[in-house]
């Protein structure tokens, strides 16, 4: 009788101390970032934030940035995170216009140049940007006593003739951001003239990034293009990955004469969050120092923040472009969908 008498309170003490275990995992707050699948940060980083503020952070990723977008857009009403990460300036007047996000001014927003500042009302907030633009691969270049490209116009000569691979910007960002510069080059009239003349100069268009950089360029895999478009930072990349020291990147960029689209990311409380406080706190933690510096080698763009610290890979061997081709935003709101279409008509 004693024994069972035991039994039954080892079986009990059990429970309650499961249940107290259960209530104090519950009573931990839990914040979650929605973004695309491209996005990465550091295990420090995030125990850091965990400590902190004494939450939980989860990383939803949910496909690329335009994917995740929509699927952010089609839950607005019973969101699936409490911010999102990752909607850049090709797709930010659709954002906006969603009507899904909170104002917030983040402590340390005044360290963010007002060049990257295209939303007023700070529904949405700059947290990182890079170059997308044309890289090359010098070696390739050096051996074949060829000089490299220095303009978007120097693609549809006949000594680029299959030289260059391109993501189509139906489904990939980099691809859609090299879209609009040459729309910005030539004009709505004229770009798809160049497009043409860039297909029947042999260009190769592949579905994404990985694809065209991984799987076809000469710097970077078997492939036979030594150029791509790729990022400006993606030098860096090279260097850092590098089984060997390079004192020099293997791949160059071109970045002068409009060259180069300036794509920058943005950052948002989404409406219907169910800790606001922590939501607006955790805004804060994504423009410190301590974030913004984690971003560089966790997704080889450059931070928002400039106070924020550049590893000396970075201020070596990453470029950003002093003359960005420009697009209002509105006007890539109202017109992208009709470029992709017309472009995919017309080129594919």
């Amino acid at each position: 009788m004693k024994i069972k008498l035991f039994l039954f309170c080892i079986c009990l003490l059990s429970i309650l101390v499961s249940a107290c275990s259960n209530q104090e995992k519950e009573s931990i707050p839990v914040i979650t970032i929605m973004t695309h699948d491209s996005f990465s940060i550091s295990k420090g980083v995030v125990s850091g934030f965990e400590e902190k503020f004494h939450a939980k952070l989860v990383i939803l990723k949910s496909g690329d940035a335009g994917e995740a977008l929509n699927k952010a857009i089609l839950s607005k009403n019973n969101p699936l995170g409490d911010i999102f990460y990752g909607v850049d300036n090709t797709f930010l007047s659709r954002a906006i216009e969603a009507d899904m996000f909170i104002s917030y001014a983040p402590a340390q927003l005044d360290r963010v140049d007002d060049s990257l500042k295209l939303d007023p009302e700070n529904r949405l907030v700059p947290v990182d940007f890079g170059d997308v633009c044309l890289n090359y691969d010098i070696k390739w270049f050096k051996e074949n006593n060829k000089k490299p490209p220095v303009e978007l116009a120097d693609l549809i000569k006949d000594e680029y003739r299959g030289l260059t691979v391109v993501e189509n910007p139906a489904t990939s960002s980099p691809g859609l951001s090299f879209l609009l510069t040459t729309i910005a080059e030539f004009g709505q009239n004229g770009y798809i003239d160049y497009w043409k003349k860039l297909k029947a100069n042999d260009v190769l268009i592949t579905n994404g990034w990985k694809q065209a950089y991984w799987g076809k360029f000469t710097a970077a895999s078997e492939g036979d293009r030594p150029i791509v478009v790729s990022y400006a930072s993606s030098p860096a990349a090279e260097v850092f990955y590098s089984k060997e020291k390079l004192d020099k990147a293997p791949t160059g960029v071109v970045i002068d004469n409009g060259s180069a689209f300036r794509q920058i990311e943005f950052a948002g409380i989404l409406k219907g969050t169910s800790n606001l406080e922590l939501a607006k706190k955790t805004m804060d933690f994504i423009l410190s120092e301590k974030f913004q510096e984690d971003i560089p080698l966790q997704m080889f763009v450059f931070p928002a923040n400039n106070k924020a610290l550049l590893p000396d890979v970075f201020k070596k061997h990453a470029e950003i472009t002093e003359e960005p081709a420009s697009l209002d935003s509105r006007l890539i709101n109202t017109q992208r969908d009709h470029w992709i279409r017309e472009w995919t008509e017309q080129i594919l």
